[in-house]
């Protein structure tokens, strides 16, 4: 099947990275399936053929919410053939001292980059497993590596999709569906710019020298490692993740 008929549903599309992502996929060829809680008039302006896509409301906490949304996303174009679980909780997110993060937001942390992954994937994994092929790429974060002080609750679930990566990626081969990972540093969006606040430019400099290649990331910069992993170049690639830090980390 041809990249250009194919379709990705992309969660977290109203802004920043998942916004990167959907317009990516579009300029590819693919039909864009952007998901999002709310304020995706701005990702569907951004189509250059807008009739082609589609935009879903969607709680990944609800299962019944994420059921819809893929519902609706076979009911439209019949088939989906990529998911991008990028829906997250980041910039609304209070750093500080582990002892000190409140139990309701380490829940709600959990509830969507967590569950919330699970959702998505447990949603979609009965329709792969029907066409007998899929590609699922989830959003995890140098964090989870690193070991991010002061965020741990954001440390934690990154690390855990992470972990359902690799799980889910040894159990669905045999149906031919694909589960790999991107873990990207500090990118400039709108999510970085509310985690680290009033700190902002010293963080992006202390994260930029700690790479290799010592330049800050752009939405754009990741977009090609999620292109790549969610078509047929990839298709023998599952189980992987894939840091995109400008050289922080080596796995």
């Amino acid at each position: 099947m041809a990249e250009n008929s194919k379709t990705v549903i992309v969660t977290g599309a109203a802004r920043g990275l998942g916004q990167a992502y959907g317009w990516a996929f579009a300029e590819q060829g693919w039909r864009v399936v952007v998901a999002d809680r709310d304020g995706l008039d701005q990702t569907m302006e951004g189509f250059q053929n807008p009739d082609n896509h589609l935009a879903l409301p969607v709680d990944v906490a609800d299962i019944a919410s994420v059921q819809a949304m893929v519902a609706g996303a076979i009911d439209k174009f019949g088939a989906v053939d990529a998911l991008i679980n990028n829906a997250g909780l980041y910039g609304a997110l209070t750093g500080g001292r582990a002892e000190d993060i409140d139990e309701a937001e380490w829940d709600r942390c959990m509830a969507v980059n967590v569950k919330g992954t699970w959702n998505c994937c447990r949603a979609i994994i009965p329709h792969m497993r029907s066409q007998t092929s899929g590609a699922i790429v989830n959003v995890a974060s140098l964090a989870a590596v690193m070991g991010m002080p002061y965020g741990l609750h954001y440390t934690t679930s990154k690390a855990a999709v992470i972990g359902m990566t690799r799980a889910l990626a040894r159990e669905l081969g045999r149906d031919s569906i694909r589960v790999n990972c991107i873990a990207p540093t500090a990118v400039n969006t709108e999510g970085t710019a509310e985690f680290f606040g009033d700190v902002l430019d010293k963080q992006m400099d202390a994260v930029v020298k700690s790479q290799s290649l010592r330049q800050a990331l752009e939405p754009e910069d990741v977009v090609g490692t999620v292109l790549y992993l969610a078509g047929d170049a990839s298709k023998l690639i599952t189980g992987q993740t894939i840091m995109v830090d400008g050289g922080t980390v080596f796995l």
